[in-house]
């Protein structure tokens, strides 16, 4: 009897300890990477999602395909959730989510399933700058003209083009109103053609690039207003919101919202996943920067990639956490009183 259980214990140790030895390579080798886009099909999160899932199985030990599976609703904040709480922690699983997710909390905390700082952060597909842009016919076809006219844009509930809007209202004096309801940018966009809304308050310039190449060169729209930490020198001669800030107060507040732009495109990975496939997944993001064929990819695309690596965004993040109570506090106030 006592030889049996021996037998048994040492067979089933034996049993165990492939899988607890089980290296990264051995781990991807063979099996798909779901990567989550908490964007609707065709828009720039979309479109740089499977940019990425085109070739960062090539830098992964094991060489793992990427699954692309799209989770737009509530503006990722489904997706989001769904990674933080639902989603495997082995590593099988991660996901671009749209930026408005580093800082939900302070607008829409009651639907917030998730802890920030307890993502793995791969890294963020570009640093971003976004435009406020309006039709060529729209009744404000300039910045001064923000303050003194209506213009009517369309919002997505929770992310950028609703957040922004609702903050340049409260903090500079702007004049738009929103239109609720459209699903992301890319129904905006439609719905801009269609002149259901004269105007898109936040617009980022690699979607707008990529989305409508024609519209800058032919002149079908009017750019307002550039919306960044820093300015971008292609549009130098385009007004720059922080320059309109009234106090050091507001200021506080907006430059805490803008970091999101520096995370423009963050990639992250469930809590829980094993710090050495983690420790993979950040490598072969951040050799991407350096991949010609994923940068020539990118290029024939049209898309901004200048990827940003899981350390930068380590950073950004940790700001964001730390951000005073105050500072947060009046962010989210700013943004309920125009609700």
């Amino acid at each position: 009897m006592m030889r049996s259980f021996v037998v048994l214990a040492a067979v089933m140790g034996l049993a165990a300890t492939p899988a607890a030895a089980q290296s990264v390579a051995e781990f991807y080798a063979g099996k798909p990477i779901t990567l989550i886009v908490g964007s609707t099909p065709g828009g720039g999160y979309d479109t740089q999602a499977r940019l990425v899932a085109r070739h960062l199985g090539r830098h992964i030990p094991g060489n793992p395909t990427i699954i692309v599976q799209n989770m737009p609703a509530a503006g990722s904040l489904a997706a989001t959730n769904h990674l933080f709480n639902i989603a495997p922690k082995d590593g099988s699983t991660i996901a671009l989510v749209q930026r408005g997710m580093l800082l939900i909390k302070n607008w829409n905390p009651a639907q917030v399933r998730f802890e920030l700082g307890k993502f793995g952060f791969l890294g963020s597909i570009n640093r971003e700058v976004a435009l406020s842009v309006a039709r060529a016919d729209a009744p404000v076809k300039t910045t001064e003209q923000l303050f003194t006219t209506e213009l009517i844009t369309g919002a997505t509930s929770g992310i950028d083009p609703e957040i922004t809007p609702r903050l340049l209202n409260a903090l500079i004096g702007t004049k738009f109103k929103l239109v609720m309801g459209y699903p992301g940018v890319t129904e905006i966009v439609l719905a801009m053609e269609r002149n259901e809304v004269q105007a898109l308050a936040d617009w980022s310039v690699s979607s707008l690039k990529t989305a409508r190449p024609a519209w800058l060169p032919e002149k079908k729209i009017n750019l307002l207003m550039q919306i960044a930490l820093e300015r971008d020198p292609e549009f130098a001669q385009v007004p720059f919101a922080l320059d309109f800030v009234k106090n050091d107060a507001d200021r506080a507040v907006m430059e805490l919202y803008l970091t999101q732009k520096t995370v423009a495109r963050p990639m992250i990975a469930p809590p829980g996943v094993p710090a050495d496939r983690l420790a993979a997944l950040r490598t072969a993001f951040a050799a991407l920067a350096t991949d010609q064929q994923f940068l020539a990819d990118g290029a024939k695309a049209k898309l901004d990639v200048s990827p940003v690596t899981g350390p930068e965004v380590d950073k950004v993040i940790a700001m964001i956490t730390s951000a005073s109570a105050e500072t947060a506090q009046r962010l989210q106030k700013a943004i309920a009183a125009e609700r």
